[in-house]
């Protein structure tokens, strides 16, 4: 009955998250200050570079949902809901982000969903270190990610600096936890692997 509790809370967390109807537990980490104009190129560089990110938080709710189904030991099944749970903040805080800037999510977000939630379940199937190391190297990479994208946001779009600033303090705890917990190194071939993969979604997600 546990299993099927897990699974059906799986099911749910997908259909919330695709269909948008998440909220955030933490207020948006924005600076208390009147937004700053942005012109219409700003405006769409910094909705693009934020649909980006909101795609990564989708993948993030699939990756961690699967990979809680898949543990093998309470505690880290617990550690896996909570990273998640901080993960719907980042979800909420982007997605309102897109709609402030009259922007979109991605098209294929049902697409990133389902093929995070495929790669979860296989880094669960292969023991809980090696998941733990799954989750240190996407975190990794994505506290990477997110500092690109400071260095290239509109230095006045205070707003979505903010936000991204916080994503990438949490991703890194995060990635700092997971090793602490017994995290194995992941080979380098998988790594490139990943970092193939990502690119190819971020490049799709910044158009679509």
């Amino acid at each position: 009955m546990e299993s099927t509790d897990r699974f059906l809370s799986s099911i749910d967390n997908a259909l919330r998250t695709l269909s948008g109807a998440v909220h955030a537990a933490r207020a948006v980490p924005a600076q208390p200050t009147p937004p700053a104009h942005l012109g219409d190129e700003e405006r769409r560089l910094s909705g693009a570079l934020m649909r980006v990110n909101h795609v990564g938080e989708v993948c993030a709710q699939a990756l961690y949902q699967a990979q809680a189904l898949t543990a093998r030991t309470p505690a880290l099944r617990q550690q896996m809901t909570e990273a998640a749970r901080e993960e719907t903040d980042h979800l909420a805080w982007t997605q309102q982000r897109l709609a402030e800037l009259g922007d979109r999510p991605s098209l294929l977000n049902p697409l990133w969903y389902a093929g995070a939630f495929g790669i979860g379940l296989l880094a669960g199937r292969l023991g809980d270190a090696v998941s733990l190391g799954f989750v240190v190297e996407t975190e990794r990479q994505v506290e990477q990610h997110l500092a690109g994208h400071l260095d290239r946001l509109p230095a006045h779009d205070e707003r979505s600096r903010a936000i991204v600033a916080a994503m990438k303090d949490d991703e890194a705890r995060h990635a700092d936890h997971a090793l602490a917990a017994g995290a194995l190194p992941l080979p380098a071939p998988v790594r490139w692997l990943m970092r193939g993969a990502a690119r190819v979604m971020t490049g799709t997600a910044h158009h679509l």
